[in-house]
């Protein structure tokens, strides 16, 4: 009960500190949205005589789900800077509750992102498949949480924006490009979709697909989730050990 507790409160604190800054939340509802304005048209030569968002819409779902995970850690650098996390280490406060309320807090952001996304998008014609958009946000709530895990205890042990700006940056790029994010990967070359497989994000974006069709039998399903949640666990794992040495 005491780490429920102590989530609570830290979930309401981290919520808070994001609310109090309009120009992000600003930024991360019209980023997204940009990009259905600007890439949807460019993309209709794969709709395939379909919408082309019923196909372009689940990868910037993906593609949100990394970028809020991997967000995080310039919030923790920030707080190390700030001495926030010197002030942990003197409370009695559940060390993985402080690991998980930010994580929670940007999820539930994030969500509400997804959902303006959805809104505006079936108002042009996205087809809305509330079974597969359910399956869809476990998988997503499952990246989001691995990119958080990873990037808060990639900041940690850098303990530097630069060093760690280099390392999130030099990721980004690759692993969206063979996620298929904007493309389908399909259309490249076969060294390139083997490189895709490689990659944790390729399995949410190909099963964000078929989800938001509304095809729960497709099997990218079962490998999406057979791939994110050890993946997940892993690295929730790894962070909360890395975590409690800096917070001990």
């Amino acid at each position: 009960m005491s780490a429920l507790r102590d989530t609570s409160l830290l979930f309401s604190r981290a919520s808070t500190h994001q609310l109090r800054r309009p120009a992000w939340l600003f930024v991360g509802v019209t980023t997204p949205l940009l990009y259905l304005a600007l890439f949807t048209p460019l993309l209709k030569h794969y709709a395939r005589g379909g919408n082309v968002l019923d196909g372009f819409l689940p990868g910037i779902l993906a593609l949100l789900a990394f970028a809020s995970g991997t967000g995080l850690g310039f919030n923790t650098i920030f707080e190390l800077r700030a001495g926030v996390i010197e002030r942990f280490r003197v409370t009695p406060a559940s060390r993985l509750a402080i690991l998980l309320a930010p994580i929670l807090s940007s999820m539930v952001m994030m969500f509400a992102f997804d959902a303006v996304l959805v809104a505006v998008a079936a108002a042009f014609g996205f087809r809305v498949h509330w079974a597969g958009l359910a399956v869809l946000a476990v998988l997503i709530a499952l990246m989001m949480t691995m990119s958080a895990a990873f990037s808060i205890a990639t900041a940690l042990i850098t303990k530097d924006i630069s060093s760690f700006a280099a390392i999130v940056n030099g990721l980004n790029l690759p692993l969206l490009l063979l996620a298929g994010v904007l493309l389908p990967i399909s259309v490249g070359p076969e060294w390139l979709r083997v490189l895709g497989h490689l990659n944790p994000l390729y399995y949410l974006v190909a099963a964000s697909r078929p989800l938001a069709a509304g095809r729960l039998g497709d099997s990218t399903l079962w490998q999406a989730f057979a791939v994110l949640l050890p993946l997940c666990a892993v690295t929730v794992g790894w962070a909360t050990n890395v975590f409690r040495k800096a917070v001990a």
